[in-house]
C-alpha cells in the first residue's frame, strides 16, 4: 500500500484502467496520468462523454431512490467501481440505515477505497472479483454475511456488461443472477449503444477501450434488452438514460435524451 493506505504496491502504473478513467471523468481523483491521458484521447473522439457518465450517475441515484420505495434493503452492485458523491450505501441508507450493501469490482484501487470508506459500516464491503464469474461472487463469504437470496435483492450492472465482450458470456452470467434471486428481487442495467452514433466514432472508441487492455462490445437496444429475459421490465422500460423516472424538469439532459449513448432499464423478477 501507499502511504495514503488506498494504492496497492502492485499496481501497474503503465496501463489505464476502466474504472480509474471513469473515476476521472466523473471529477474524481483516485486516477494516474496514463488514466488522464486515455480520458483526454476518449473526449477528444467523444467530447459529450463526460455527460454520458454523469448521467449513468444520475440514474443511479434515482434507481436506487425507487428501489428503496419497493420495499428492498440490500444491493449487490457489480463493477461498482471507484467512489464518489452518491454511492449505492449512501442513497441507500440514508432511507434505511440497516441496508446492506456489497461492492463487486476487479480494480484494486476501487476495492481497496472502498473498504477504507466503509471501514466504520457494518452493513456494507467491498471484495475483488470478476463478473465473469458470478457463481464465485454469489459463494463468496461476505456476499453471503451482507445478502439473503431468500429474500428479494437487487443487482445493479451499470456500465459494465459492456466489458464482457462475448455475448452469450454476457447474458449466461445474468441468467446466473437471475436464477439465484429470490422472486421480488429486481436487476438494473445500463449500457452503451451504438445506436445514434457515427459508425466511425463507435470504432474509434472500440480501438481505445482495446488499446488500454479493456475491450468492450458497445451493443444495439435489441441486444440490451435482451438482458431482461425472464424479468417485468419497469416502465419506462428500456430507454435512454435521462428518461428513466426524471426527477424534475431541470434533469441532466431530459430535453436531449438522445446525446447520450446510454440506455438503462430495471427488470423485476416475478
Amino acid at each position: 500500500m501507499s502511504e495514503s493506505g488506498r494504492i496497492p504496491q502492485d499496481i501497474d502504473y503503465e496501463r489505464p484502467s476502466a474504472a480509474r478513467i471513469y473515476d476521472y471523468l466523473l471529477g474524481g481523483y483516485h486516477n494516474f496520468e496514463v488514466d488522464r491521458a486515455a480520458a483526454r484521447q476518449f473526449v477528444e473522439m467523444l467530447p459529450d462523454a463526460p455527460l454520458y457518465f454523469k448521467a449513468n450517475r444520475a440514474f443511479l441515484r434515482r434507481v436506487v431512490n425507487f428501489l428503496m420505495d419497493q420495499g428492498l434493503d440490500q444491493f449487490l452492485d457489480l463493477g461498482s467501481g471507484i467512489p464518489t458523491v452518491g454511492n449505492v450505501h449512501e442513497v441507500a441508507q440514508r432511507a434505511n440505515p440497516s441496508a446492506h450493501v456489497v461492492y463487486v469490482d476487479n480494480e484494486p484501487v476501487a476495492v481497496r477505497h472502498s473498504l477504507t470508506i466503509l471501514e466504520e459500516n457494518p452493513n456494507a464491503t467491498a471484495i475483488l472479483g470478476d463478473i465473469r464469474q458470478p457463481e464465485a461472487i454469489l459463494d463468496r463469504t461476505e456476499t453471503k454475511r451482507l445478502l439473503d437470496f431468500s429474500k428479494p435483492t437487487a443487482v445493479l450492472l451499470l456500465a459494465v456488461l459492456l466489458f464482457v465482450t462475448d455475448d452469450e458470456e454476457a447474458y449466461r452470467l445474468v441468467r446466473v443472477l437471475r436464477d439465484a434471486l429470490a422472486p421480488g428481487s429486481y436487476i438494473a442495467i445500463s449500457h452503451p449503444s451504438e445506436e445514434g452514433l457515427p459508425p466511425e466514432k463507435v470504432e474509434q472508441g472500440r480501438r481505445l477501450y482495446a488499446a488500454s487492455g479493456t475491450p468492450v462490445n458497445i451493443r444495439s437496444r435489441t441486444q440490451i434488452e435482451r438482458f431482461f429475459e425472464g424479468f417485468e421490465i419497469v416502465e419506462p422500460g428500456v430507454v435512454k438514460a435521462p428518461l428513466w423516472r426524471p426527477e424534475g424538469p431541470e434533469d441532466l439532459l431530459l430535453n436531449t435524451p438522445d446525446a447520450i449513448g446510454y440506455y438503462v432499464g430495471v427488470g423485476r423478477k416475478p
